[in-house]
């Protein structure tokens, strides 16, 4: 077996969805059993810029279309979890070790009834909005250092928003 440490990591891109009350998009994954909820994100296809890959993924896990939504912030740095050893292989193919990460936040301008979970290839089982402070705490553990960064880097422009 490989050594996970000799693994790269799979380049990704996420994003924190605010609405106008300061409140945060999280969705249950529809393929883990535990009780975690996530913001969307996923991989970055070959060639695809980082901020194109989040409105993508945004628009494949919510329904949510480019137009209903305003950039506010790029994190600025990459972040990276690894997986847990017991997830390593068995989930993309065994070829990651865990993620690394660009984050954006995008101010939801939208209506709730914008966001449609049913998606070509649904991710999620259930959304809603979330308080910040939950957020970190809602997702599977092994994420949830990489969750409480973005918040620090994510602490001024949220500041500004809503609530």
């Amino acid at each position: 077996m490989t050594d996970p440490k000799d693994l790269p990591y799979r380049p990704c891109a996420g994003v924190m969805l605010v609405n106008r009350h300061g409140n945060i998009f999280v969705g249950q994954r529809l393929d883990s059993t535990l009780e975690a909820w996530q913001m969307p994100q996923g991989g970055i296809d070959p060639g695809e810029r980082p901020r194109d890959t989040a409105l993508r993924e945004l628009r494949e896990e919510t329904g949510i279309a480019p137009e209903k939504v305003e950039f506010i912030a790029d994190a600025g740095e990459e972040l990276y979890y690894d997986l847990p050893p017991e997830l390593v292989g068995k989930i993309w193919g065994g070829k990651y070790r865990g993620q690394r990460q660009h984050w954006f936040l995008f101010r939801f301008t939208g209506e709730d009834s914008d966001i449609d979970i049913q998606t070509e290839h649904p991710e999620f089982r259930a959304w809603r909005w979330a308080e910040p402070s939950e957020v970190p705490e809602a997702i599977v553990t092994f994420k949830r250092d990489l969750y409480r960064r973005l918040f620090e880097l994510f602490d001024e422009p949220l500041s500004r928003i809503g609530g």
